[in-house]
């Protein structure tokens, strides 16, 4: 069997790709102004359910920009996501990217409550004074942490990216979040992943340098 390979210059591998994705996608109706994201999730993980399964709160990507340009920062669940996200990027504007995941306190804490660190990430973020966005790709007990803290007022996100992928409590903490009254996108169901977290918050960030350009 002769195999053929499509003729693609290195630079233009990913102008293709997008152009493939576009065609693929053909009338699947997606929310103005959340296109690129919703590409860009489909390009990560060549997985077309994103085209239905990504879930915009109201104005969820015009307030993440704004809050992006103010020198939002970026807290994650893994130290894949935080790799992932384009620091360089975030840094234009102020930004850093944070995970507490792999710090000894969070560590100690967890294991002296009996709970996840995710959990214990969660409030420790919870007392950072800046305004903060939350990226979460892996640990749906993150999720439901940041609820109950926004519940409780001890928090207010700028954004909560709940795209944990996985079995256990990852669709009711998606849920939860969407309920939670924050600017949210969700990726409903049970698929995510850290590269979808990341690639959301490097999504916000390339519309926003476009849009400088």
């Amino acid at each position: 069997m002769k195999i053929e390979l499509e003729k693609v210059k290195p630079m233009d591998i990913e102008k293709r790709s997008f152009e493939i994705i576009t065609q693929e996608l053909g009338d699947t109706p997606l929310i103005p102004g959340t296109e690129l994201i919703v590409k860009r999730c489909i390009h990560t993980s060549a997985d077309f359910d994103y085209g239905k399964n990504l879930c915009f709160s109201k104005d969820a990507v015009s307030k993440a920009m704004e809050a992006l340009k103010e020198g939002a920062c970026i807290v994650t669940d893994t130290q894949m996501a935080k790799a992932g996200i384009n620091k360089r990027a975030l840094a234009r504007y102020g930004g850093e990217v944070y995970c507490f995941m792999s710090d000894e306190d969070v560590a100690r804490e967890a294991k002296e409550k009996g709970t996840t660190r995710a959990t214990v990430s969660m409030d420790k973020a919870a007392l950072l004074d800046k305004k903060l966005i939350f990226a979460i790709g892996n640990a749906p007990t993150a999720l439901v942490r940041l609820y109950e803290l926004i519940q409780d007022k001890k928090i207010s996100p700028e954004l909560v990216i709940g795209v944990p992928v996985g079995f256990v409590n990852v669709v009711q903490s998606k849920e939860l979040i969407m309920e939670a009254d924050v600017p949210y996108i969700v990726a409903r169901g049970r698929k995510g992943g850290s590269n979808i977290a990341a690639c959301i918050c490097n999504a916000l960030l390339y519309m926003i340098d476009d849009k400088r350009e």
